[in-house]
């Protein structure tokens, strides 16, 4: 990516991010003012030991808890501290997640699980809805199968469809918590390479924990984390 970068390329960033857990004297200060920049098409990796802060910084930016300090910005608009009405339309409009458990609901059809997430955003008619989630399904490869319930499908089938749900919304920021932990390593591989692909597609930005160290030399970017901070 050039190295001018424009508001436009910036699909979120955070600036003195700070979080502490627990209370009296096992309080410990988890984040400790991150500074972290997203970019449109570009695919980072969080990567660091266990208990650093990878995942409370990427539930923090998923705004699905509220950091100590700092601000977070997404989509150009600031987050307003402690409204969760104002978070749910954030993270609805543009922020898509793929965990390492797929968590498909499993009496749906792969096709409507995918929808889920736009019917709850309320934007498209049911048909719009069914055909976006149809198109997605044949994007990761699983155009034949959109009618399965997900105990029909393998676990790398499932972590497709979780991909493609993720996608829905058509997200500007895609936060990944090791989308392939589960997975063999044919699987790992096929799952991380769609959805970096696609991710490029459609110009997101894509963060990624992992502590798979062959995933994370393949992305674009590789952040350290330790103690709650990044490092050189």
């Amino acid at each position: 990516m050039s190295q001018f970068i424009t508001e436009e390329d910036v699909a979120m960033e955070c600036r003195g991010l700070h979080k502490y857990l627990g209370e009296g004297e096992m309080r410990v200060h988890v984040l400790k003012g991150v500074d972290l920049q997203l970019r449109r098409g570009e695919v980072s990796a969080v990567v660091g030991p266990s208990g650093c802060g990878k995942s409370t910084l990427l539930y923090l930016l998923g705004l699905l808890d509220q950091q100590d300090g700092g601000q977070i910005s997404v989509g150009g608009e600031d987050v307003p501290p402690n409204k969760d009405g104002a978070h749910t339309r954030l993270r609805g409009e543009h922020i898509g997640f793929v965990f390492q458990f797929h968590f498909l609901l499993p009496e749906f059809s792969a096709l409507e699980n995918v929808m889920l997430p736009m019917r709850k955003l309320g934007r498209l008619s049911e048909q719009e809805m069914r055909s976006r989630a149809s198109e997605l399904l044949h994007e990761v490869g699983l155009g034949q199968k959109i009618g399965r319930r997900p105990s029909q499908l393998s676990g790398g089938e499932q972590q497709r469809v979780a991909i493609a749900r993720s996608l829905s919304n058509r997200p500007s920021v895609l936060l990944a918590d090791e989308p392939t932990g589960n997975l063999d390593v044919a699987n790992s591989m096929m799952v991380f390479d769609l959805l970096t692909r696609l991710a490029k597609e459609y110009r997101q930005a894509v963060l990624i924990v992992t502590h798979n160290p062959d995933l994370a030399e393949r992305c674009d970017r590789i952040l350290r984390m330790e103690d709650g901070l990044f490092v050189p």
